[in-house]
Formats: structure tokens, C-alpha cells, sequence
């Protein structure tokens, strides 16, 4: 038996195992199975529960406040190790834990009170460095990465300068302790998202990024490195 026709067998057997792999990754993306315990849910792509929440500003993040119309109450504050911030005639504000939109809100209330109606507020982060997210798995650069205000899925992923060629990029895992204590995960599809098909969504402090291998990828890989060293021996009787 020649080497050609062993290759040849090895991969009609190769594709039509691939293709099978490959509609079984994508139908249990499809069909979740159900959870059989009150263990922590799984979002799966498109679903309600896989929005995340804005980021939550805490120490030594930098953030730019402005009034509409006020600029000497407009400023550049950095968030102390207490999780707050001075600002002109209010005084002290609890900033840590807060979105910037509720942060907004306590301002406006504060300067509601004392000085101005109906006060308008913005705030902005410039360097957002006490949060951080883990990516780790099928990435070029497993790390620690500190998140710069709003950061996506595919822009945290960005920063790990991306995946590697046998990432799993339809059944992407996000784990994350919610405010009660408990620990979730949330499943995202890379594919669906690039295409528009779903919103790229936001990661959060603390979270944990997590892409494993394709079982259609690495088998394919297995089968062609083997295929290689076949053809490395020559004619086989």
C-alpha cells in the first residue's frame, strides 16, 4: 500500500469525522441542554441574560467631570484609595463602586440641593486602572489585563493579542461573581458577534475570559501532523 493511498483513506475518514464534530459544536450552541441543579446559568448568545453591566469605577481610576454651562465646577479628579472624590462646594463623594451613570446622578443631586437646577452631568473615564479581567486558554498572551473604562469581549480579547489557530471561537466562557456572591458563567459566539448578528458585549472587573480548544481544530491538526510523518517514511508495504 502505497503512502499516497493511506493518506487518502486517513482523510476521507478525517472529513467525514470533521463534519460531524463540527455539527455537534454548533447544535449544542443551538440546544443548550438544561441545567439539572440550581447551578449558576448559562447565557448563551442573544439571550436577555447575557448583557453585562456598565463598568463600576473604583480607586485610583481617573475620571473628567463637566457641568453643562458651570465650567469651574468642571474637572479632572483621580478616585482615592477610600473610593471617593473632592469636588467645589459639595464637597466629598462616594465614587467607587458607581457606574459614571450613576455617579452623574449623585452629583446632579448634590448640586440640586445646594447651588444650580437642574443640573446637567457628565462624566467621563480617562484611565480606568483598578479594574481587571483574566484571559486565559486559546489566546496568543494569557495575562492579567487591566480594563480601560468600557471594554467589549472583542476588544479584551484584542488586548491577548488574540486566539490562536484552535481557539473555539463559537462557545466563548465568561465567569463573573454577581452582587449576591454567586458565580455564573456567560457563553458568547465570536462569530455571531463579529457578523452583527449579536451586541459585543461588555466585560467587567474581576472577570474571568476563558477560550478552550475546538475539538474539530485540534483533530484536524492530530490527523494532518500524522498524515506528515507517513509521508515522512516513504512507501509503506
Amino acid at each position: 500500500m502505497t503512502t499516497t493511498r493511506i493518506a487518502a483513506i486517513c482523510m476521507a475518514g478525517l472529513l467525514a469525522w470533521a463534519g460531524a464534530a463540527f455539527a455537534q459544536e454548533h447544535s449544542a450552541l443551538a440546544a443548550p441542554a438544561a441545567p439539572t441543579a440550581p447551578a449558576a446559568p448559562v447565557a448563551v448568545p442573544g439571550t436577555p441574560t447575557a448583557n453585562i453591566d456598565d463598568y463600576r469605577l473604583g480607586m485610583h481610576d481617573l475620571i473628567e467631570i463637566s457641568v453643562f454651562q458651570v465650567p469651574e465646577l468642571s474637572r479632572t479628579v483621580r478616585v482615592n484609595a477610600a473610593g471617593k472624590i473632592s469636588l467645589p462646594m459639595i464637597g466629598t463623594v462616594v465614587a467607587g463602586g458607581l457606574t459614571t451613570g450613576e455617579l452623574e446622578a449623585e452629583i446632579a443631586s448634590k448640586l440640586a440641593k445646594n447651588l444650580l437646577q437642574d443640573p446637567q452631568v457628565a462624566v467621563f473615564v480617562k484611565e480606568g486602572v483598578s479594574q481587571r479581567v483574566v484571559i486565559e486558554g486559546r489566546v496568543r498572551k494569557n495575562g492579567v489585563y487591566a480594563l480601560s473604562g468600557r471594554t467589549t469581549l472583542l476588544q479584551a480579547i484584542a488586548m491577548a493579542e488574540g486566539l490562536d489557530p484552535l481557539a473555539n471561537e463559537n462557545e466563548v466562557k465568561v465567569f463573573r461573581q454577581r452582587d449576591d456572591g454567586r458565580k455564573e458563567m456567560l457563553v458568547f459566539d465570536l462569530e455571531s458577534i463579529r457578523t452583527g448578528r449579536t451586541q459585543d458585549p461588555l466585560v467587567k472587573g474581576n472577570d474571568v475570559v476563558v477560550i478552550e480548544a475546538s475539538a474539530t481544530k485540534s483533530f484536524i491538526k492530530n490527523v494532518t501532523d500524522t498524515l506528515r510523518g507517513f509521508i515522512g517514511f516513504g512507501t509503506v508495504y
